[in-house]
């Protein structure tokens, strides 16, 4: 199969460069963009319906940017001012400098892990046993979060912050692209909750990540391109190799 149109369910990469270019230039490949769902933070009154009191924690835990956006929406539409006290955990640094964006970076209050929620508990040591930490979930809060805190013997408690929505996926003609890119278990469940009865007819699946192709595969559709590896560690690598196996 000729591969002239694939889809990313990502949102465009705006003014900077797409890292699909090469593939555009070197084998004339137009590639569409189309989320296939967003996340958008709780309203005020979703979230009082959790009965969490946010003043009550002494630290928070984000392990996404998008959990510090709508951590900092809820509070605003509920009135509640942070405090100076509070203390920000974060599983990488890059998530933690994103905190600039809504308060002023001190390093005796935000710190940070390499990746895991074991980092951070590490991190947390024993200096910091003794805060009280909310965990910022979307939607549900991770089973490995809750176990991994647990068994750290730390005080804490979760709360939801935002949800996903999923987008109108009828907006895009997917019978035009010879193959789609997922990047999350989250655009499965959509294409699925879009097109309950959908078939797969040829169009080529490729994927970014364990958990996303094993969300296309336990509910029946193929992978042909999987990243990353250690020859592909990124979903255009792994589509540059494909296509050059293709010729």
């Amino acid at each position: 199969m000729k591969i002239s149109n694939i889809l990313v369910s990502q949102p465009a990469p705006g003014n900077t460069q797409s890292p699909f270019s090469e593939i555009t230039s070197k084998y004339g490949v137009q590639i569409d963009y189309f989320p296939f769902f967003r996340i958008e933070p709780l309203t005020a009154k979703e979230f009082r319906a959790q009965k969490v009191a946010i003043l009550d924690y002494t630290a928070i835990f984000f392990s996404a940017k998008s959990s510090i956006d709508a951590f900092f929406s809820v509070c605003e539409a509920m009135r509640v001012s942070v405090p100076e006290t509070m203390k920000y955990f974060c599983t990488t640094e890059n998530i933690a400098l994103y905190l600039q964006k809504h308060i002023v970076y001190r390093k005796r209050k935000i710190f940070f892990g390499k990746g895991t929620v074991e980092s951070v508990i590490d991190t947390i040591g024993p200096k910091h046993k003794g805060e009280n930490f909310l965990i910022a979930s979307t939607d549900t809060t991770k089973p490995d979060v809750i176990k991994a805190f647990t068994k750290a013997g730390l005080k804490f408690g979760n709360a939801v912050f935002s949800k996903t929505v999923y987008s109108e996926l009828k907006e895009v003609d997917l019978s035009k692209y010879q193959m789609v890119v997922f990047y999350s278990p989250s655009d499965v469940k959509s294409l699925i909750q879009n097109y309950p009865d959908f078939k797969q007819d040829g169009i080529l699946f490729a994927t970014y990540g364990l958990s996303t192709a094993k969300a296309l595969k336990d509910s029946g559709f193929a992978v042909e391109v999987e990243a990353p590896t250690p020859e592909a560690p990124s979903v255009s690598k792994a589509l540059l190799l494909y296509l050059e196996d293709q010729k």
